[in-house]
């Protein structure tokens, strides 16, 4: 990848996946891209918090066989006090300095070797903001039936409240040029950061693309822990965003100017120009 290639920023929010989270990591430090990783424990109780410390302080050697590819750089933060996804996140966006931001979660639902596709509309110029599918036909992981009534359920509330036509609003993987994510103030704490940013998003009236991509879903046994009680937070938050007062849209850039058109000349100049013009139709011949 060449040196101007463009640096993302991972941000991954960790609470209690040490069954997961090395291999997750070695996963992520394998996709050749230059990255960031900005991991924010938020007070794990089951180990995590030990890895990541051992993480910041003797580098990813302590991944055992993990082969970083590219350029890779890694940041770990804690948390005080639990306080949730939403809250995780927050932080970790005011700390990347990449290019591109992408959210990453610790589990193994959804597969880094997927981030340089699901960007690339960024790259590309086209995107500010991807949203990565799992309905748009890659392959899954067959689970819950009421999850997935759940998921259209809310997709389609936040459609409506949003004008957006999007497949998958629940998706982890949600990438944003870096101006984009800066810009935004997340209030949310838990699950409800999904509906809120991307209201916000389309409040912002910036150019959002999906992208299809692959999920391997979790059981509860197997460490899920998304529950009906954040379901209903979501269906809160969706509500809430939309009537919520919210600053003027984003205002378009202007048209940039052909070349060959000469610059626009000043009041003064114009003023000059037309008492001089005068002045030469009153000038006998």
């Amino acid at each position: 990848m060449p040196a101007s290639a463009p640096l993302v920023s991972l941000v991954i929010p960790v609470y209690n996946e040490k069954a997961t989270l090395a291999e997750l990591l070695r996963r992520v430090v394998a996709v050749d891209m230059r990255k960031e990783l900005v991991l924010v424990d938020d007070c794990s109780t089951d180990g995590c918090r030990e890895l990541l410390q051992q993480l910041a302080s003797e580098g990813l050697s302590v991944l055992g066989p993990a082969r970083p590819s590219n350029e890779t750089a890694v940041r770990v933060l804690f948390q005080s006090v639990n306080q949730g996804k939403g809250a995780a996140l927050r932080r970790g966006f005011q700390e990347a300095t990449g290019d591109i931001v992408i959210v990453q979660d610790a589990d193994l639902e959804y597969d880094p070797r997927e981030i340089p596709r699901v960007i690339q509309p960024i790259v590309d110029g086209d995107a500010d903001v991807v949203f990565g599918s799992r309905f748009t036909g890659t392959p899954r992981r067959v689970l819950f039936y009421w999850h997935a009534v759940m998921n259209g359920l809310l997709t389609t509330l936040s459609n409506m409240t949003s004008g957006l036509n999007l497949t998958d609003m629940e998706t982890c993987y949600k990438a944003f040029r870096r101006e984009v994510i800066k810009s935004i103030t997340i209030e949310e704490d838990r699950f409800g950061f999904e509906p809120e940013i991307t209201a916000k998003v389309a409040r912002g009236r910036y150019r959002v693309y999906e992208v299809p991509i692959s999920y391997h879903g979790r059981t509860y046994e197997e460490g899920k822990k998304i529950g009906w009680k954040d379901g209903v937070r979501a269906l809160y938050a969706i509500f809430k965003f939309a009537v919520k007062r919210s600053p003027a849209p984003r205002k378009a850039p202007p048209p940039v100017p052909a070349l060959s058109a000469p610059p626009p000349r000043s009041e003064a100049a114009a003023a000059s120009d037309a008492a001089s013009s005068r002045a030469s139709a009153q000038t006998p011949r």
